[in-house]
């Protein structure tokens, strides 16, 4: 049998085993990674119990309690609440030939200390490099005929973004906003250290002195305005759906890649 070198043919071959090879596995391997660290996050949740705020000792710990501010406090984009932590998206609709979708133009985020209070004490809490997962506090659409509201307006024109296109009609945009304000009731899962804001000589409790933050050897940290129960729940499904889709597309990508060279 003669072979016939030809670039064409296998440079097809080679995009086709780009889609049914590297792209799949590549999604499986992100969705098992999603299985396995909410699989970790829930068996540190389940043996970690949770801490009343005024005998929480160095280390890893679980609190919940009651936002409470600190010095600063922050001004979200879109509603105008006071809060010590927001983010913030602007979505466009987009659309295809064969499709629409809403597109990130952008995003944001921001943040500042806070403490947290439940029925025993107070402690102070940096939110620097938690994932926090918030409910969204705000959802407008504007489109034909509705002007986004004038905070959001003042607010796009600091960030130089249209809202309306080259003929002057308004385009179909979204304002999502999420924020932690005073008074928020939040789950905390991180690390107890030492409060570099406080001398230790001078603290009149055990927990003035200590901080929430995130640790240098523990990497969690993790802060919601949902309960531990619905936290649990919400990771029971994270784990099904990584694994399950992570192993489907793993092996979708390699019985279909192995087979282009059968």
């Amino acid at each position: 049998m003669l072979f016939v070198f030809d670039p064409i043919f296998i440079l097809l071959n080679l995009n086709i085993t780009l889609f049914y090879f590297l792209i799949p596995i590549s999604v499986g391997i992100a969705f098992l990674i999603l299985g396995l660290n909410s699989l970790k996050q829930k068996h540190i949740i389940e043996a970690l119990p949770t801490s009343n705020i005024r005998s929480i000792a160095m280390g890893l710990v679980e609190i919940y309690g009651e936002v409470i501010p600190g010095k600063n406090l922050l001004k979200s984009p879109f509603s105008g609440e006071d809060c010590v932590y927001y983010k913030y998206q602007i979505q466009e609709l987009r659309h295809t030939k064969n499709h629409s979708y809403w597109a990130t133009i952008k995003s944001g985020e921001e943040r500042v200390n806070f403490y947290l209070k439940d029925d025993t004490g107070i402690v102070l809490v940096d939110p620097k490099g938690a994932k926090i997962e918030i409910s969204k506090d705000y959802d407008f659409y504007s489109g034909w005929g509705v002007n986004p509201p004038q905070r959001v307006l003042d607010f796009l024109n600091s960030k130089n973004i249209r809202f309306e296109n080259f003929f002057g009609i308004n385009k179909q945009m979204r304002f999502v906003e999420s924020c932690i304000v005073p008074g928020d009731k939040l789950y905390i899962l991180g690390t107890a250290g030492d409060n570099p804001y406080v001398d230790e000589t001078m603290a009149k409790t055990n927990t003035e002195d200590i901080m929430i933050q995130k640790g240098r050897f523990d990497k969690i940290y993790y802060i919601s305005d949902k309960p531990e129960k619905e936290i649990l729940n919400m990771l029971r499904f994270r784990i099904i759906v990584g694994l399950v889709v992570g192993i489907m597309c793993i092996v979708f990508s390699l019985i279909f890649g192995s087979n282009l060279f059968i």
